[in-house]
């Protein structure tokens, strides 16, 4: 099975979990508690992941998955495949929980180590991107299907710094230059700011804090087909399935290569689990 189908196996999938999320989130019909890891599920998310567990399984028996609400198995065994599915079935749960809509089904191919496959699909926006390889980044909505790319610079209009609702500027401020003008544009999931930045709606995302392989995985390719790239707080690129830990350190979203990002952002130690 080509590429091709399987980005077509994974937005089908990705869809079909989103109308299941969206039943739930309509109705306010869940439950939620807290995680081990001090992170929020629901029972949306369960009910998400079992549609796209069933799917894929059905689908593609031959490739194994990886999902935030899945035990993952020991890196000995789980380094030896050569590809695998990578799957976050609620990128903002929180959001989720709080009404704001932008939450979103993150579904990603991984093979040898880099995503070459992601799809993130927002039900509650009724909105698709995805990608392949090679092949481009794309936005679906009603109106049709286009292909994104991250925006020009031309070195005189402000840097466009995607933010989480409720995050503190103050926070950011710490790691990015003063010499440069700032906007900032406020959005919920990670996957959905990264979307934003592949579609040239912002130019860079600083994640301090935990996150997960599958928090990256499907925006990763997504934002790289779009000319962009996703690399950790010391300007070193993201590793998938390379280590113990799924998590993922504090991580930098970038737009355009002609944005002198070294002198934009402050380099820091990147956290290591």
């Amino acid at each position: 099975m080509n590429n091709e189908n399987l980005l077509t196996i994974a937005i089908e999938s990705a869809k079909k979990a989103g109308a299941e999320v969206n039943k739930h989130y309509k109705k306010g019909d869940y439950t939620s508690e807290i995680k081990e890891d001090n992170s929020p599920v629901t029972s949306a998310d369960i009910a998400a992941n079992d549609v796209i567990m069933s799917e894929l399984t059905k689908l593609t028996p031959h490739i194994p998955i990886i999902s935030e609400e899945v035990g993952a198995l020991p890196l000995e065994e789980r380094g030896k495949w050569e590809r695998y599915w990578l799957l976050d079935p609620i990128d903002g749960t929180g959001e989720f929980i709080l009404g704001s809509g932008d939450f979103a089904v993150n579904i990603a191919l991984v093979e040898n180590g880099w995503p070459s496959i992601g799809v993130i699909h927002a039900p509650d926006h009724n909105v698709t991107y995805y990608a392949q390889r090679n092949v481009g980044a794309f936005k679906e909505t009603e109106q049709g299907v286009e292909k994104i790319h991250v925006e020009a610079y031309d070195g005189q209009r402000p840097v466009k710094v995607a933010v989480s609702r409720r995050q503190k500027l103050e926070l950011m401020g710490q790691y990015l230059n003063p010499e440069f003008e700032f906007e900032y544009v406020a959005l919920g999931s990670c996957s959905l700011k990264n979307a934003l930045i592949a579609e040239g709606l912002a130019d860079c995302y600083l994640r301090i804090g935990p996150t997960g392989e599958w928090d990256t995985g499907a925006s990763h390719c997504i934002l790289e087909e779009a000319g962009g790239s996703i690399i950790d707080s010391e300007f070193i690129e993201l590793s998938y399935n390379e280590r113990d830990s799924l998590l993922n350190p504090d991580f930098l979203s970038l737009g355009s290569a002609d944005i002198p990002w070294k002198n934009v952002i402050k380099p820091h130690s990147a956290r290591r689990d």
